[in-house]
């Protein structure tokens, strides 16, 4: 198994990974899963932003991909990302997940961030809290009935891990290389 940065060509494998993520789950609070354009248009945003995105292939075939975006659009969120997360099905249990958020962790350190956000959709989703214990996040909170998927509420669970230096002094701005 490799893990490299996403391509344009991987964005199909991409798109069923996360059409499947929708239609099924509770992950994302997306209903209509969005196309190969729109997912096409959302990787090359965070891309040309210097956010991280990685996909983990193995024999060609995409079997999961993990990315970092901005936690909230305000510059002095600058230092603090989001991860997101999703594995192909047929690739769950395979410690898949938990590589790809390792090295999406390692990256954003390296680049300089000092905090990563998890936020989980659905309190129920134990997998995923489960995978971000495992890698040093911390549970923040929960938001309760804060969507409607399904015919049901679902609560949101926000996770926070350090990264770097975390909040051990105040970076300088050259340190950040990514210009999100």
């Amino acid at each position: 198994m490799t893990i490299r940065p996403a391509t344009p060509d991987d964005i199909p494998a991409i798109a069923a990974i996360y059409d499947e993520a929708v239609r099924t789950g509770t992950a994302s609070f997306e209903l209509t899963p969005p196309g190969v354009s729109e997912m096409t248009r959302r990787h090359a945003a965070l891309v040309e932003s210097g956010f991280p995105y990685l996909v983990m292939e193995e024999g060609g075939v995409v079997l999961g991909y993990a990315y970092a975006s901005a936690f909230r659009p305000r510059i002095a969120y600058r230092h603090t990302v989001e991860n997101s997360i999703y594995v192909a099905p047929a690739a769950q249990g395979r410690g898949i997940g938990r590589t790809l958020l390792e090295a999406l962790i390692a990256t954003c350190e390296a680049a300089g961030f000092r905090q990563m956000v998890a936020v989980i959709g659905d309190s129920a989703n134990e997998g995923s809290i489960g995978l971000h214990r495992a890698c040093g996040f911390a549970d923040i909170g929960v938001l309760p009935a804060t969507g409607l998927k399904f015919g049901r509420w679902i609560d949101t669970v926000l996770m926070q891990r350090p990264l770097g230096r975390g909040a051990d002094g105040v970076p300088e701005e050259a340190d950040l290389s990514f210009s999100g």
